[in-house]
């Protein structure tokens, strides 16, 4: 029988610090000697085509990413992408089958989450995509899929990754 995959969702608005906060939890594991994988959901699904194709193309790129860290025996994965659905968390649990997922929110100031985004997207889609920050973070209040939230406010990121790590049971 196959050891259970524990899985940390790390959601949460753009501009929240997703990817930021699971890299330094990834470092903190390694610093720590623990066999794990990262990734960005959303780097599996960079593409220019319809909508649903690719919420599904980030998916199925996960299961074929999925795949070859499970051979090596991995069986903790950070993943760190906003997650808008149940149905979209249930593509992870079909994704990595038997998997027990832990799903943590990071929030901070709508202002800051904002003003992160203003200058990570400078270019032509500036306008949209700090705007989008506004209604994604209406989406997620909604929904409400996290185990647990964490402040991402003026405090360091290790500080954050280590408290992620700690409230997932990790360390």
């Amino acid at each position: 029988m196959s050891a259970e995959v524990r899985v940390i969702v790390v959601t949460g608005t753009m501009g929240s610090g997703k990817t930021t906060v699971m890299a330094e939890a990834a470092d903190i594991l390694t610093a720590r000697g623990v066999m794990h994988a990262a990734i960005d959901l959303d780097a599996l699904g960079i593409a220019h085509v319809p909508d649903n194709a690719l919420i599904d193309i980030a998916y199925r790129n996960l299961a074929s990413v999925w795949t070859n860290y499970a051979a090596l025996g991995i069986t903790r994965l950070l993943l760190a992408g906003a997650i808008e659905s149940l149905a979209e968390l249930n593509r992870i649990r079909d994704v990595i089958p038997g998997s027990a997922i832990v799903v943590s929110r990071l929030k901070a100031a709508l202002e800051t989450m904002e003003q992160r985004v203003s200058v990570r997207e400078p270019g032509i889609l500036h306008d949209t995509l700090v705007a989008r920050v506004a209604e994604l973070e209406k989406s997620l209040d909604r929904v409400r899929l996290e185990d647990f939230t964490l402040v991402n406010d003026d405090r360091s990121v290790t500080d954050v990754a280590t408290e992620l790590l700690t409230r997932a049971g990790w360390i």
